[in-house]
């Protein structure tokens, strides 16, 4: 029986030198020898460039540094606070005594006329004095009262249109402004003679020229 024989590769002529392959025991792929070669030597030379590296690190002097300076903290006792004299109090003042204010003898008219006295009417002639709502002749007629009628100061003076205005309470209770002209001290009632009733008032009395009273009627 007749054997195949491979035609030889026209690549392979005679004009090319042939390269010599060094095959494996079982005819595998050649070993690369030369770059196993190489990577050897090339890892030793890495090795060695390493070491000389570490021993010149190793080698080297410490950098310097500086410390900071520490500070020193003096604990100290506080001071001691000197004790004050003991002041001594002063004594207490005693509270003045309240000393209630004398009681005005109402018995004994004053000399003029006075807030929180008594007055009497006097000097309109028997015409009566006019008791008004304010300190002038402008106001309200009250009441008319007669001559020797006694009435307590409450208030005043007030001045107006030439007169003298004092405010009067009258006995009855009746309150209201008359013309200081007309007026004068008396005691309380019950120390001097019986005083006159106060009557409503029929007339303005006003006074006239001088000090003389007149009574003007009504309008």
């Amino acid at each position: 029986m007749a054997r195949y024989e491979k035609p030889p590769d026209p690549r392979d002529s005679d004009l090319r030198p042939r390269r010599r392959r060094i095959f494996g025991a079982d005819g595998d792929e050649p070993i690369p020898w030369l770059w196993f070669g190489l990577g050897i030597v090339v890892t030793i030379i890495g090795i060695g460039l390493a070491l000389l590296l570490v021993n010149r690190l190793l080698a080297r002097e410490p950098l310097a540094t500086s410390l900071p300076t520490p500070t020193v903290i003096l604990l100290t006792a506080p001071p001691t606070v000197p004790v004050s004299p003991t002041v001594a109090r002063p004594s207490p003042t005693p509270i003045p005594t309240f000393t209630p204010a004398p009681t005005r003898d109402l018995s004994q008219p004053p000399e003029t006329v006075t807030v929180g006295y008594y007055a009497a009417v006097s000097g309109t002639g028997n015409a009566g004095l006019t008791l008004r709502g304010g300190p002038s002749t402008l106001t309200t007629s009250l009441q008319n009262v007669r001559d020797g009628s006694l009435m307590i100061v409450i208030g005043g003076p007030e001045e107006a249109e030439d007169y003298v205005w004092w405010q009067v309470r009258l006995l009855s209770g009746q309150e209201g402004w008359v013309a200081g002209q007309f007026i004068e001290p008396a005691a309380a009632p019950g120390q001097g003679p019986p005083q006159p009733q106060e009557t409503p008032a029929e007339g303005t009395v006003e006074p006239g020229e001088g000090e003389t009273a007149t009574a003007t009627p009504e309008s």
